[in-house]
């Protein structure tokens, strides 16, 4: 049959696989969702020599999906053929799909889920999520079919006389994949057709090219630090027109604090630029971008006449700082110099414990993501240039600090793709203080769980739940509690993290593994492995008793128990005494 109807054959797969939906079937038990997971790896399969037969297949299931609003497993059920069609379109090789198929079928639909966000449904945010996968694959290898959208878009709006305007496709462009190609092209198209855009289309493309930026920086590396051995003259043209362009929208203070991040990003793709503002004196068509960094630093420090203003500093100067991470040092001198015009001040306004910055309500969890970017930057600019991390370490600091500081580290560990970056051992001085930091997270999140009964997490509210809830810095109980386990629950998890320590042979999963290194004495050792224990029989806080055990194991893998005591190891091992603990 799969021989000489293959069609038939597809489409049987297909059915089957739709018929075993959990929107069909109810609850699946172990044997469905066997069978389940069988026919996805069969389409899979299936889909390297029939990959059009089984995307359009699964298109067709998933516009019908579209329609079921009122199915309670709509969203899992549409998470689950979005993956499908990721997976099957990553599975494909040489074979490139027709185009056409793409924008009349799957392209639309996939658009779709990325532009509607269902509030209230608690899977809406992932499913966005997995449908801008799916838009980044197909980006991969049929840019021209989801650039034509955009551009197309972009061309019916220069010709729009309503104020109100549908910007989703041109928001496309910060979800595709960018290589340096195809941010020229971008770039190139906004130059050509930005300044007969409304307002609203003007913001969405500043948005969406900034987003874009960074896919680049995130996914080629290499291209970007490439841009500063080897400039390239036509993106830097094309960077430097269409910074102009902004330039000329920015009349109002508003409008610099929403432009000010784009055009710090258009500054460094010219590299040459960004050596030749510099100096003292430049020429007039450079003058402008001089301008520019000097209103930068001003609001950096409170002088630029608004808290906006101030703020969008703040934002620019850290993408400045994590942009320069990925560009050696010795291979141009000029981002450096603006990076170190800035970065005192910058720090000063993110790390100051006395008067934590914030953007106002509802920004809590993109002030703490400023503030990892910032302290990570930092760190890879100068690993020994530490104040900042002092004053997160800080017990008196706010715990917003500590969580900061407890993010960063994990991010330092876990992404180091770079050789230039300099690896977490420069940090194993402070192990003392993050154990500390360790018993005093500990104590709170124990003091809560005994003494503030609603915190205890109920059927209505899961842990992980409880985890993504919103941080303030306002010291309300509940969210010192929440910001607790957040802290104590990454802590935990560093251990199982691997990087290799430079100051002992035996592998180092973590700092607080580093802490076991650093004259470390049997009653510390046990003092962390006690803390750890405590957390093993907390049935009510599933994920940090799974992550404790999971932390305990990784302790007692025999390599990481010789830095237990260094001067005593196994005399150590016996001496502490669990049973004494718990």
């Amino acid at each position: 049959m799969a021989a000489h109807k293959p069609v038939e054959w597809v489409q049987a797969v297909i059915n089957r696989f739709d018929e075993q939906l959990p929107v069909k079937t109810g609850h699946q038990n172990n044997h469905t969702r066997v069978s389940t997971e069988h026919n996805k790896e069969c389409l899979i399969n299936i889909s390297k020599y029939k990959f059009s037969l089984v995307i359009s297949g699964l298109t067709n299931i998933l516009k019908n999906v579209n329609n079921m609003i009122s199915c309670r497993h709509c969203h899992r059920l549409m998470g689950i053929l979005i993956n499908q069609i990721k997976s099957s379109q990553q599975s494909k090789d040489c074979l490139r799909l027709d185009e056409t198929m793409l924008v009349k079928q799957l392209l639309p639909e996939i658009c779709h889920f990325i532009h509607t966000y269902r509030e209230g449904h608690q899977h809406a945010a992932e499913l966005r999520a997995s449908a801008s996968g799916v838009l980044f694959s197909i980006s991969c290898n049929n840019f021209n079919a989801v650039f034509s959208r955009i551009s197309t878009r972009l061309q019916e709006l220069t010709v729009c006389s309503e104020d109100t305007v549908d910007v989703h496709d041109i928001e496309l462009m910060q979800y595709i994949n960018v290589d340096c190609s195809k941010l020229k092209r971008l770039l190139q198209e906004t130059v050509l057709k930005f300044k007969a855009l409304k307002k609203p289309a003007q913001l969405a493309v500043i948005n969406s090219l900034e987003k874009a930026f960074w896919n680049w920086v995130e996914n080629y590396p290499d291209e970007f630090t490439m841009l500063y051995q080897r400039p390239q003259t036509d993106m830097a043209d094309a960077a430097e027109r269409l910074f102009d362009l902004v330039d000329s929208f920015a009349e109002s203070a508003k409008r610099k604090a929403a432009v000010w991040p784009l055009q710090i990003i258009l500054l460094i793709l010219c590299p040459e630029i960004t050596h030749i503002i510099s100096r003292e004196v430049v020429e007039e068509s450079k003058a402008n971008k001089k301008l520019f960094l000097e209103s930068l630093r001003k609001a950096l420090t409170g002088q630029g006449g608004s808290k906006q203003l101030t703020e969008s500093a703040a934002i620019a100067c850290v993408k400045l700082c994590k942009a320069s991470t990925y560009i050696n040092w010795e291979d141009h001198s000029g981002i450096f110099l603006l990076v170190q015009s800035i970065v005192v001040d910058l720090k000063a306004l993110l790390f100051n414990p006395t008067k934590p910055f914030s953007r106002g309500a509802g920004s809590q969890n993109a002030d703490v993501d400023l503030m990892i970017d910032c302290f990570v930057s930092c760190f890879r600019i100068n690993p020994h240039n530490n104040q900042h991390f002092k004053v997160c370490l800080a017990s008196a600091s706010p715990s917003n600090f500590h969580f900061v500081l407890v993010n960063s580290l994990h991010r330092i560990i876990t992404n180091s793709d770079l050789d230039w970056w300099p690896k977490i051992d420069a940090v194993y001085c402070y192990s003392g203080e993050l154990r500390l930091m360790f018993s005093d997270t500990l104590s709170r999140v124990m003091q809560g769980l005994h003494t503030h009964a609603p915190l205890r997490l109920t059927s209505s509210l899961s842990f992980k739940e409880k985890m993504t809830t919103s941080l303030k810095f306002k010291e309300k109980t509940t969210d010192l509690d929440t910001r607790s386990y957040k802290c104590l629950l990454l802590l935990i998890t560093l251990p199982s993290t691997c990087v290799y320590g430079s100051i002992s042979s035996p592998p180092l999963r973590s700092p607080i593994h580093a802490c076991l290194t650093l004259c470390e004495t049997q009653s510390s050792t046990a003092e962390l492995i006690a803390g750890l224990v405590q957390l093993v029989p907390l049935a009510n806080t599933a994920q940090l008793s799974q992550e404790a055990m999971e932390a305990l194991l990784v302790l007692h893998l025999p390599e990481t128990i010789e830095l237990w005591n260094p001067e005593a190891p196994i005399e150590t091992f016996w001496d502490i005494r669990y049973k004494d603990m718990v």
